[in-house]
């Protein structure tokens, strides 16, 4: 089973977690913001990331909170004791899923790095007939479930 994970952080350099989001290939989803450093975010994430928060109901959670809704939601979604990978497209979305999960991963879940297989104009259409701005966590999540070509 594929899961789709995106990850919003305050910079590239010393990142630290804003929001995440999963998307399964099932269509089941979940989404969380945590609390941050404000004062370590860049222009950029103070442009276009934090606009975007508060926008679904209950998803603000401590990240010791979110560690263990993680784990619950990857076993409520999880089929018939099947392996789960979670896909990302790029390498700072796992390191931050797994410092979440404070590098618990649960031995059934691996890694699927996708970035070469998301199509880019179909992202680009998901973003522009879905009407969703990107660099939303569980939005940029719901697009590269929907780009992904393997």
């Amino acid at each position: 089973m594929n899961v789709f994970l995106d990850t919003e952080f305050t910079d590239l350099l010393d990142p630290q977690l804003i929001s995440l989001g999963i998307a399964s290939e099932y269509g089941e989803e979940f989404y969380a913001e945590v609390p941050y450093p404000d004062k370590a975010c860049t222009p950029f994430v103070r442009e276009a990331v934090l606009p975007l928060l508060g926008q679904i109901p209950n998803s603000f959670f401590t990240k010791d909170q979110l560690h263990l809704e993680i784990i619950k939601w990857l076993e409520m979604v999880r089929r018939d004791g099947e392996e789960v990978f979670i896909c990302v497209d790029y390498q700072t979305d796992w390191d931050l899923f797994c410092d979440v999960l404070d590098c618990r991963v649960p031995p059934w879940c691996h890694v699927k790095n996708v970035a070469k297989q998301i199509n880019e104009l179909m992202l680009y259409h998901f973003h522009k007939t879905e009407r969703l701005p990107k660099h939303h966590a569980l939005y940029d999540a719901r697009a590269n479930r929907y780009a992904y070509r393997p």
